[in-house]
């Protein structure tokens, strides 16, 4: 290990939730503080206690948690020009919300301070030393956030540095250097840290913004010129184009820099830690995400797979296990012999004896993604695919027809039935079943037809269903891909259907799904 320390702030809860389409109750807010202290986070910043009341009821309820990592932290501004110190609602608030430590910004750019806050020079600086002190002499840990501190630098660097050395003498913990614009490069990032590290004493931080895309790059330079204390989110949540990502940064810094910043046991909970406050957030994953991202170990050109089954590191930078991910091989137009074997393998088919086939399986895939279907997506129907073709697979029910019937009435009232007919075990089954849309009709249909000989599929669930126009050129008489998305029994898998028909198309996803999940079963059984 490199032996130095970093510590690792986290302001999801405050700046992770200026992020468009985020909205956290103090539910949300409570579960993922537990989430980020149970990985090692050692400062999570919970809101703005002066700015709304949510955030008030968070650190109330916060108090009442034991939290064995982490420090949970109120932000604030430092006080009103007009105000005094010791009246000033919005340090009254940071004392109120009762936290060990606290995040107080203060303006660094003279733009800011003159068009902003509309002061002096002086004012600002004596701003700034009223409220660190005072927060001082209240017993609270100071994070002093000089906002804007790069732009402030590049504008006149010695007043910037003014300001910091205002908050070091009315005692700051830490200083905390912000690129709050996101438009700093890293060579510029470079040459300031180390700059302000020969005039300051007082720890070093950073806290990067992603507009320019080089949050994670900023960050990392910063800790090897100086910066001893990381801002950023889970995710890289945040306003705009977000903050520097955590689980980037965290990753860089100790696994390939070395930098010692949680217990080594626990980076390897990075992966979970995102996918969970994904979840919270209620936004979809990020699959493109380095080190976390379903995508960021998923090989699909046959020769890659090839040479990472060879030898991983050949198109694998580390371990994917290191951060609790794992390896994916994709099949596609692009599979080779490499793919079907590794996807067999991982799918739990046997090969061996079957190595004649794979040319054929390899040929038919290319051939079916030319018209439109999607096994990346889709493993269930995959496996049953090669399944067909190594000849292992019985047909658990066979079409003999069906029909859907969509009415509607002067009143806008709008009723779907379908009817099949379907043999099941040499015997015909006829059947009728009404639903909000013809998938679900069919869904219904299928369902009743099958129940009596296959009653275990009342425990599957549809829990998600995408339809995609693949050759939009053709306007309503195009091509779609329908992928369905199935859980039972703590499992879940997705089929795949494609016609220029929609209903065909949902019929082939449908049936697959329900073929899938009996076939399952009946190796389980």
């Amino acid at each position: 290990m490199h032996g130095k320390r970093v510590k690792l702030f986290d302001t999801t809860l405050r700046d992770g939730s200026q992020s468009e389409n985020i909205s956290f109750s103090v539910e949300d807010k409570l579960h993922i503080a537990k989430k980020l202290d149970e990985f090692g986070i050692h400062y999570i910043e919970g809101g703005w206690p002066g700015s709304n009341p949510k955030d008030v009821l968070f650190f109330k309820q916060a108090q009442k948690e034991h939290f064995q990592n982490a420090k949970i932290v109120a932000f604030g501004s430092t006080k009103h020009t007009r105000n005094r110190v010791e009246k000033d609602p919005n340090i009254r608030a940071l004392l109120d919300a009762e936290t060990s430590a606290v995040s107080i910004f203060g303006k660094t750019w003279m733009l800011h301070v003159e068009k902003a806050l509309r002061v002096t020079a002086e004012q600002n600086l004596e701003m700034i030393r009223e409220s660190v002190a005072f927060l001082k002499e209240h017993g609270r840990e100071v994070i002093y956030d000089a906002e804007h501190f790069f732009d402030g630098y590049k504008d006149n660097p010695e007043y910037a540095l003014r300001t910091l050395q205002v908050a070091e003498s009315a005692g700051a913990d830490v200083l905390v250097l912000c690129d709050t614009n996101g438009g700093m490069l890293t060579s510029e990032v470079a040459d300031i840290v180390k700059t302000v590290r020969k005039s300051v004493s007082a720890v070093l931080g950073i806290h990067a913004h992603n507009d320019s895309g080089l949050a994670v790059a900023n960050t990392i330079t910063a800790v090897r010129h100086g910066c001893e204390h990381v801002q950023g989110t889970v995710n890289g949540y945040g306003e705009r184009c977000g903050n520097a990502n955590l689980c980037s940064v965290l990753p860089n810094l100790q696994i390939k820099a070395g930098y010692d910043c949680v217990p080594p046991e626990n980076i390897g909970k990075i992966t979970a830690l995102s996918h969970y406050v994904s979840e919270v957030s209620n936004l979809v994953h990020d699959n493109t995400m380095p080190f976390v991202g379903k995508s960021a170990f998923a090989h699909k050109g046959g020769i890659h797979v090839s040479a990472v089954m060879r030898e991983s590191s050949c198109y694998e930078h580390i371990e994917p296990e290191t951060v609790g991910n794992h390896r994916r091989v994709l099949v596609s137009d692009l599979s080779g012999k490499s793919n079907i074997l590794f996807k067999a393998d991982e799918l739990g088919i046997n090969m061996e004896s079957d190595q004649d086939k794979i040319p054929a399986i390899v040929k038919r895939l290319k051939e079916l993604e030319h018209e439109g279907y999607q096994f990346e997506a889709a493993e269930g129907s995959l496996e049953l695919l090669i399944k067909k073709m190594k000849k292992e697979y019985r047909n658990f029910f066979a079409l003999q027809g069906f029909r859907i019937m969509v009415e509607k009435n002067e009143s806008d009232e709008i009723r779907t039935e379908a009817t099949i007919r379907m043999l099941v075990k040499d015997e015909i089954e006829h059947v009728a079943a009404e639903g909000v849309g013809p998938v679900n009709a069919l869904d219904n249909a299928l369902r009743k037809a099958l129940i009596g000989f296959y009653p275990e599929i009342n425990d599957m669930k549809l829990t998600d269903y995408k339809v995609r126009v693949i050759d939009a050129s053709a306007a309503t008489s195009a091509r779609v891909r329908v992928l369905i998305e199935s859980t039972a029994d703590d499992m879940t898998w997705s089929t795949v259907g494609v016609s220029e028909n929609i209903i065909q198309a949902s019929w082939e996803a449908l049936t697959d799904s329900v073929s899938y999940y009996l076939m399952k079963k009946q190796k389980v059984d």
